[in-house]
């Protein structure tokens, strides 16, 4: 067979060896690591139909891979005004006036990214953004997606007057007169205003997908685990790879929701068939709980507000039914549980899905925000993966304990933030992702943060808990080796080896000695997916 792709005078880095392979050059055959050997040798494999890249001493890592991203929400998330640099009310304010002012008469206004710290002691409500929004109809979704913001005139023109019922933890947030403040939480209840909101059209929703998948692989990404298969997702992951468009290997997990009956569980069951070339559904997301910082977590003591007492799922005993019918039809589930009660209650589902004994189905759960040390051991003794996003730690709390996720935990469960190294330590495969749109995805970034777990917009800041920080190579590790070990791809992924994909990203130096704090500037030369360039550097 044809040799495709030849890279030269290259630095092999290989995570699952733990260091420089003696190689300089790899010849790439059907997407697969054919051979490696010197440069003289592996120049000999291609012929003239070959691409030869001289990759000048840039390293060559296995391409990385976000472990938990939702591309098509993400694309439409991100689409509109972003916050999440606003440091305070005023900054908030200022950039709502700016694009208020951009606005055409009557037109929605989207923000996102939010933060609840900008509102200090103050409760979290559109009443401290008027008169800004004053007869405009704007929903600004919070940072962690699960919470939006509406205005008094989005909330008039989808008729929510007052508090509602829903099927699952969901609320209209309503003040002692029963009306609606602007908060609104979960899904159920963020749907109510969004449903009166215009819609993109599917072709404006292709391309922001497209544009959103192109931006990640110019930064090193070559696959995601995909966290949602909401509306039309997998019909237009299809349309782009058989267009040769999907610039991303994917493993999709659609949601099962609260209530699911046995057609529902049957129906998911049989998705897993679906995928195409560069794309597969493989698992199923569920949620235990919602986030701390809205107090729609489930924790073990309520939170500074009594409130993060519930978990998502109304009788928990349905989910723990849900996971077992799961396993026992060989489909790994993804879990999101935040809160320590919701973690404890997914491992005991999956350990009475899997008799106590570690399952052959990989099972994982998702955030993992705080947890006491009885439940870190077991991580490991289930075969439980741990799929953690270090940025939410770095990004959206505080060394000093001031922010609103801390605040709301107390000191003794605030000290518990993002236990990667005890999880690490105690046997437990950790996987690092973004969860963007929550934040952003550049994977050097996500490794960086796993490592100095500083806030990244002021790295001279104190490290939150940095007792808990990575290794480079384990943060290497956990966004290749570990990820493919999580998809079940180990055989195939995650390693520089012959007869291993070729997926790889090319780095301008070592990973591994860039100091954490300059890791996320560091240029990505060349990203490699199943054998053919998706980004190429103008350097190369």
């Amino acid at each position: 067979m044809r040799t495709s792709l030849v890279l030269l005078s290259a630095r092999l880095l290989d995570p699952a060896s733990g260091g420089f392979l003696p190689q300089t050059a790899l010849a790439v055959v059907d997407g697969r690591i054919a051979a490696l050997g010197d440069d003289r040798t592996i120049r000999e494999l291609a012929d003239p139909a070959t691409t030869v890249i001289d990759l000048k001493g840039a390293v060559v890592t296995p391409g990385l891979v976000d472990g938990h991203l939702h591309p098509v929400t993400g694309a439409e998330l991100t689409h509109g005004l972003d916050l999440s640099r606003c440091a305070d009310l005023d900054d908030v304010r200022a950039a709502l006036a700016a694009e208020v002012r951009r606005l055409t008469s009557g037109a929605w206004l989207h923000a996102w990214g939010l933060d609840p710290n900008v509102f200090g002691d103050r409760p979290v409500e559109s009443a401290a953004l008027a008169p800004v929004l004053d007869g405009v109809p704007a929903l600004l979704q919070l940072f962690d997606a699960h919470s939006m913001l509406a205005s008094p005139r989005a909330l008039e023109l989808a008729g929510v007057d007052g508090p509602r019922t829903f099927d699952q933890a969901a609320e209209v947030v309503c003040d002692a007169a029963g009306r609606p403040t602007g908060l609104l939480l979960e899904d159920a209840a963020c749907e109510l205003v969004e449903r009166a909101a215009p819609r993109p059209t599917r072709a404006q929703r292709r391309e922001r997908l497209a544009t959103a998948l192109r931006a990640m692989a110019a930064t090193g990404l070559t696959g995601g685990h995909a966290m949602d298969a909401n509306g039309d997702s997998l019909d237009l992951y299809a349309e782009l790879d058989e267009a040769g468009d999907l610039p991303l290997r994917l493993r999709v997990a659609p949601w099962c929701q609260p209530g699911v009956d046995a057609e529902g569980l049957r129906a998911l069951i049989d998705r897993q068939a679906l995928g195409g070339r560069l794309w597969r559904v493989d698992g199923v997301k569920l949620f235990m709980d919602g986030t701390i910082d809205n107090g729609t977590a489930w924790l073990e003591r309520p939170d500074c507000h009594g409130e993060s007492t519930h978990a998502f799922w109304p009788d928990p005993a349905h989910y723990t039914h849900v996971i077992g019918e799961l396993h026992r039809a060989g489909v790994p589930t993804a879990t999101h549980a935040i809160g320590d009660a919701a973690v404890r209650h997914a491992l005991d589902s999956i350990e009475k899905a899997s008799a106590g004994e570690p399952s052959p189905v990989r099972h994982r759960i998702e955030h993992i925000e705080t947890v006491p040390d009885a439940v870190v051991r077991r991580f490991a003794e289930l075969g439980v993966t741990a799929s953690m996003q270090p940025t939410h730690c770095c990004d959206f709390t505080r060394a000093d304990h001031t922010d609103n996720w801390s605040r709301r935990l107390g000191e003794e469960r605030a000290d518990r933030a993002w236990r990667c190294r005890d999880l690490w330590d105690a046997g437990a495969t950790v996987v690092l992702g973004s969860d963007w749109p929550i934040a952003p995805y550049p994977p050097l970034g996500v490794m960086a943060g796993a490592r100095h777990r500083r806030p990244t917009r002021d790295l001279d800041r104190p490290p939150h808990n940095p007792g808990q920080a990575l290794t480079a190579l384990e943060a290497l590790r956990a966004m290749t080796v570990n990820a493919a070990h999580a998809a079940g791809e180990e055989e195939f992924a995650g390693r520089i080896a012959v007869g291993h994909r070729a997926d790889l990203t090319a780095l301008a130096a070592d990973p591994l000695g860039t100091p954490a704090t300059e890791l996320a500037d560091l240029p990505v030369l060349l990203t490699v997916l199943d054998g053919q360039p998706t980004h190429r550097a103008d350097a190369l």
